[in-house]
């Protein structure tokens, strides 16, 4: 908060010379304000600044926020706040804002764990922590069904190294891809770390998914093992994460129960038909919570055009062989 004030100082000022102290008003784009309190969101939603970036770091978002207003008024004088696709699209933000703010809001109501809780955790998990290794491995990308998936899953056992691999994945007839990594094994599914920790150097393991999969196949592996002092605060993360899920999805079931809902049309369906599940997502591991628990925008204003260079970014798998 110290640091969003002395933002706010900053920008009060212009050329160095302050013109109203008190003034709440960053700047003004023909007859709208942008105001102090707007940029202090924005810098907010950034995550910590530093001290001798707080100026740049505020004037910066005044000026994002500036482009943001002059392309608003010139979508307004377009009359493009009418457009139907448009109010969908408002209607649509709206909604995922109020249901976000409602599971925060869920989510605070949840007790953070014991210190027995952790230490059973810790305790329950050693292939995670006390027993952790350090996997050098081929992570080999599969295009394939769960059907398709089945079959090479159960020739897995009698492969040696990568070219038994390459070989049963040419005669299934899927495409695949291949790269070198090594990981830790809080980053490998949670429900594979075990089978994992049973490979020996040169054996593979399959871990499927709804439309494609992975082969890992082991290179080379070492000790890492974390004390529970080292992996108190991953463990805490992972549980709350954990119990704010379990949280909110017993209460959209208890909302979906007392609400009278009705299917029509082409969604018609018999009112035996199992009820949509919610969309979460946990972390995949105690550890990979810990990176996961905050994620600050990297943008001080979300925008379309934001979003589509962080699409752009994302690193695709590909499939080169068959």
């Amino acid at each position: 908060m110290l640091l969003l004030a002395a933002a706010a100082v900053a920008l009060s000022a212009c050329g160095g010379k302050p013109r109203d102290a008190n003034t709440q008003i960053a700047a003004k784009v023909n007859r709208e304000e942008i105001s102090v309190h707007q940029v202090n969101y924005f810098l907010q939603r950034q995550g910590a600044v530093a001290p001798d970036q707080v100026d740049a770091a505020g004037r910066q978002t005044l000026e994002a926020l500036v482009d943001q207003e002059v392309a608003v008024q010139a979508a307004i004088e377009q009359k493009l706040d009418r457009d139907p696709m448009v109010v969908q699209s408002l209607e649509a933000a709206r909604r995922e804002l109020l249901a976000r703010a409602y599971a925060e809001r869920l989510a605070q109501s949840v007790s953070p764990p014991t210190p027995q809780e952790v230490k059973q955790y810790y305790d329950s998990k050693p292939a995670l922590f006390a027993r952790r290794r350090l996997y050098t491995l081929v992570d080999t990308a599969i295009e394939a069904t769960p059907e398709q998936q089945k079959p090479i899953e159960a020739q897995m056992p009698t492969t040696r190294g990568t070219a038994d691999v390459s070989l049963v994945l040419r005669q299934a007839g899927v495409r695949f891809g291949s790269r070198r990594t090594t990981i830790g094994a809080e980053a490998l599914p949670l429900h594979a770390v075990d089978a994992m920790a049973a490979l020996n150097e040169g054996q593979s393991l399959l871990v499927g998914g709804p439309r494609d999969a992975h082969i890992y196949t082991v290179i080379e592996t070492r000790p890492a093992p974390l004390n529970l002092e080292e992996a108190r605060g991953a463990i805490e993360n992972f549980l709350i994460a954990e119990r704010r899920r379990t949280a909110l999805e017993q209460q959209i079931k208890a909302l979906r129960s007392n609400a009278r809902i009705e299917y029509r049309g082409r969604f018609a369906q018999p009112a035996s038909a199992p009820a949509t599940p919610v969309a979460t997502t946990a972390p995949a591991t105690p550890v990979a919570a810990a990176a996961s628990a905050v994620q600050p925008d990297t943008s001080p204003v979300d925008n379309a055009v934001a979003l589509e260079e962080r699409s752009r970014s994302l690193t695709k798998t590909t499939y080169p062989n068959k």
